[in-house]
């Protein structure tokens, strides 16, 4: 039934709206036509009205609020007033596929058959008045207005304006742009700062003023970009001020266009860097990086929609395939000396599965690294490029061919170039492997799997000295004794002993699966 549910309920008799409702929820009917009133069931316990109001945020002012009292004194249902029919329908055309979740639980929202809310002698609807009031009060500019949230219990006084956000399972690249464009739908974004920390892709984000915050981690906290992969976690950080001395992919203060790209040669367009030219200003059309398909709920051309969240539980979700386009990497500043073709294949199938690799035959500091797909050609650019491989910074960008040509016969090549299309070694052939959700940057602690019960620890320890490496930590887990974890002297080391001992064969056909951590020992 598209009506409210047939539960009883209290309510003063004033609001004819709800009276309506109740009388033809006892019978089935038709699906209501499109109201600016919608209708919310199944809250569970403990959401506030300023959780509810949430909902409606991102697409359009919220003009009114009513909440019903259950059983148990359990909110059950409430009624949410749009400023426009055409709002309403945005919202219900959203949520219809993706339904969303306050205090994890699924809550459903339709048209009410009330075309507007009477809530004026509501002496039980004193909060969820007081939370509107105050959503109005940031909808109109005047963000000192807080105190009606506070009301609520909505806004603590200690929250700032500043968020600290760490994206999990980054296996689509997500980029300073993206970060802006999700954020930027709850308020005006001043500043974002992006980083690796703790072998996590964090970033500080900073809003004009606290509430907005406040809602933006309310509404986008654990959800995903992405179906299943780059999960938002949101804090509020201790920081109250952002300093940003660069204007570039991995900061940018949006209020300053006079700031240098950071190798004082060049800026940020002014395009991309004056978002308050108008109210609520986001990226025109932006579609992703290039090759990329858009992020979930963002479709071309349509980039004020609604936000790009979904949860890994909510049907209707949009998977994202290989994407044909550019696969192919130029990879530079490589030592020439101790460089293969093998070990840039080891290396890059981190990140993605490896199809070709050629080392140029005159220029043995450069190489070619040709992937499945050119998502996973991003993401290795995004976890490899400046990181130190052989004693040198290596440089990974995309290439300007679209593929590796193998040479002819009779062809010189002294094993420069190399298939793996078809090599065993690729680490996400199968779509629901585990690897797909334990992608982390290259890190000095190194996950060991499918460890022979008869290695011992020294035996380990032994392997990955001999290959050079410090080993300053060891443990094996304790569930589960095929793995363990071992922490060496620096992050190049640990890249040096993945590429010379993943696929170690430890006899009888038994070899070691070697990858980086997020943890430490």
């Amino acid at each position: 039934s598209s009506g409210v549910s047939s539960r009883p309920f209290t309510m003063s008799n004033s609001t004819s709206a709800t009276d309506n409702e109740k009388k033809k929820s006892k019978g089935n009917r038709l699906p209501c036509s499109p109201s600016r009133v919608l209708h919310i069931r199944q809250i569970p316990s403990g959401v506030t009205g300023a959780e509810i109001v949430s909902l409606g945020l991102p697409f359009g002012k919220v003009t009114n609020l009513l909440m019903l009292r259950g059983k148990a004194m359990y909110w059950l249902q409430a009624f949410l007033e749009m400023a426009s029919i055409d709002a309403a329908v945005s919202m219900v055309n959203y949520y219809t596929p993706a339904t969303p979740h306050l205090h994890n639980q699924p809550v459903y929202i339709q048209y009410s058959n009330y075309k507007e809310l009477r809530t004026d002698n509501q002496h039980n609807q004193a909060r969820p008045q007081a939370a509107l009031q105050g959503v109005n009060a940031v909808q109109h500019g005047n963000v000192g207005i807080t105190s009606a949230l506070a009301a609520e219990g909505a806004v603590l006084p200690s929250h700032g304006s500043v968020l600290r956000i760490v994206v999990e399972n980054v296996f689509y690249p997500i980029t300073l742009d993206m970060l802006y464009q999700i954020f930027s739908k709850f308020g005006f974004v001043l500043k974002i700062v992006m980083f690796h920390k703790n072998n996590q892709f964090q970033a500080l984000l900073q809003y004009a003023d606290a509430t907005n915050a406040y809602y933006a981690k309310m509404s986008l906290d654990g959800h995903s970009v992405y179906t299943g992969c780059c999960t938002l976690h949101i804090d509020f950080s201790k920081l109250t001020n952002l300093t940003v001395k660069y204007n570039n992919d991995k900061s940018r203060d949006f209020t300053r266009v006079d700031l240098p790209f950071g190798d004082g040669q060049r800026t940020i367009e002014t395009s991309l860097s004056t978002p308050f030219a108008t109210q609520n200003t986001v990226f025109p059309s932006y579609t992703g990086p290039p090759g990329f398909a858009p992020a979930v709920g963002f479709p071309q051309g349509a980039a004020l929609g609604p936000l790009a969240v979904t949860t890994s539980a909510a049907p209707g979700h949009v998977t994202i395939p290989g994407i044909p386009g550019n696969s192919v990497l130029l990879v530079s500043n490589l030592n020439p000396e101790a460089i293969t073709p093998y070990g840039l294949f080891i290396l890059f199938g981190v990140y993605g599965d490896v199809h070709r690799v050629k080392i140029m035959f005159k220029k043995r500091g450069i190489a070619l690294v040709q992937m499945a797909d050119a998502t996973q050609a991003q993401l290795a650019i995004n976890y490899l490029n400046g990181q130190r491989l052989y004693g040198r910074v290596m440089h990974a960008t995309l290439s300007k061919y679209q593929t590796i040509q193998l040479p002819r016969e009779g062809q010189e090549d002294k094993g420069l170039t190399k298939d793996y299309s078809n090599s065993p070694l690729h680490r996400f052939k199968n779509p629901c492997s585990k690897n797909f959700q334990n992608i982390f940057p290259p890190s000095a602690t190194l996950h060991l799997s499918n460890i022979p019960p008869s290695v011992t620890v020294d035996d380990l320890k032994n392997l990955f000295t001999s290959k050079g490496s410090t080993v300053k930590g060891f443990k094996f887990f304790q569930k589960d004794c095929k793995m363990a974890l071992i922490q060496l002297g620096s992050v190049e080391e640990a890249v040096h002993a993945l590429i010379e001992l993943h696929n170690h064969d430890f006899g009888e056909n038994q070899h070691l699966r070697v990858s980086f951590s997020k943890s430490t020992i």
